[in-house]
Formats: C-alpha cells, structure tokens, sequence
C-alpha cells in the first residue's frame, strides 16, 4: 500500500501544483517524468565520479515541478553530503540545458533550485536507495535492515517499516522479510506516512525494497478553501 496516494487534499498536497485539461494530463505526466529521469542520472552519473561514492546516503529524494505559462519551475531537494552539482560553477547552469534539452520548446525556460536536506534517512527514499545499494554489493539483508532503521529513528522519527521481497541472499525460494521499529498506521489518514520502493538489481534477480516512514501526526487540510 502507498499511504500517500490516499491523502492528497487530506493531509498532503498534490505532488504536481497544476492543473490541465484531460487530453493532455497525459502530456505533462510524460514530461514530469522526463525531467526526474534526466535530473537523477545527472546527479547520479556526478556522484559517482565524485569523493562520495558508495555512501549511501545520496542523490535525489523528490523532484517538485510547477507548471507556469511560460516556465518550468523545478525544485530538487537532494541530500547535504553529496550535491556535486554545487561544486561546479556551472553545475545547475549545465543540468538546466540538460533538462531544457529534453522538452519542448513550448514549455518555456526551466528553472532549477536545489535544496539541501540535513537529515536524509529521516525520508523513505534515501533509506530504500540504501539498502538496494547494501543489497546489491551482497551484504546481509537483515544487518543492512538494521542500519537503516538506527538512524531514522535518531532523526525523531516514529516508526518505520521495511520489506524486501525476493530471494536474499541468494535464497532458492524467493520471500518476503520484514522489519519493523515504532508504530506505522497505513489506515490512518491523519498519520503522516511516506512510502517508497526501489529496486535492487542483483546478481540473485531483483530484490523489491519498500520503506513506510512515520513522520508524526498532522492536522487535516481544509478541503474547502
């Protein structure tokens, strides 16, 4: 289950702040999704060539875009310890032809900000990426399990789940393993929930590897403003 696809206009915000006419929803999806592909291998193609590789804790945990009539504006939020993009000088200024590149010119002039996040394993996706990554350099699933739950619970977290789902560490009949720190209520709408899954391709098959993160609870939105 995804419990944040059940809480726009409840105690979330649509991920896309535009709006469009049915024939072309489809249109702006594919060129959303266009500009996170390009946006992530940029920051993931810098990380690896930089000093930080294989720490884990990097590239890009969510991708904001808000369509305007005449521009594209983009904000990234990436983690503190690797953003290789700011040690160029014209690092943002190359990404942002990169992504211009890649759209219509109909679209405008994107604009690319980035923000910086201070506590990344406090988000679901920077602790799925990270056990894919152990996962894939075939480390113990159950240790890699237990390193990712430490530290979002330091960072004031109230409960997070994991699951990996395939064959661990090589395991003739494929499974599903989970662990599991604090509370994480998947019904509650009033509970702020994140959730993400990435895949970790190994040698083994792919492993599918899904985190739910409880954030605290939250006030509900007004649905009538």
């Amino acid at each position: 289950m995804n419990p944040p696809g059940s809480r726009p206009g409840i105690t979330k915000n649509h991920h896309p702040n535009r709006s469009a006419q049915p024939k072309i929803h489809s249109k702006y999806l594919r060129e959303d999704k266009q500009v996170r592909d390009c946006i992530d291998a940029y920051v993931h193609g810098r990380i690896w060539n930089s000093d930080s590789k294989g720490s884990g804790a990097e590239g890009i945990e969510r991708v904001g875009i808000r369509r305007k009539t005449d521009s594209l504006p983009v904000e990234t939020h990436t983690v503190s310890p690797a953003v290789p993009i700011k040690s160029h000088g014209r690092g943002i200024e190359q990404l942002r032809k990169n992504v211009q590149q890649n759209l219509s010119d109909r679209i405008g002039r994107v604009h690319i900000t980035l923000t910086e996040i201070a506590k990344p394993y406090g988000e679901p996706n920077i602790p799925a990426k990270y056990i894919a990554l152990q996962l894939k350099n075939r480390v113990a699933f159950r240790r890699t399990m237990k390193k990712a739950i430490e530290p979002a619970r330091k960072n004031g977290r109230k409960g997070i789940k994991i699951q990996i789902a395939g064959r661990p560490n090589g395991a003739e009949i494929a499974r599903v393993e989970r662990a599991r720190e604090g509370r994480v209520p998947l019904q509650t709408l009033r509970a702020q929930t994140d959730h993400r899954y990435y895949p970790a391709r190994t040698i083994y098959g792919v492993l599918g590897t899904k985190v739910w993160i409880l954030k605290g609870g939250v006030k509900m939105l007004n649905l009538f403003r």
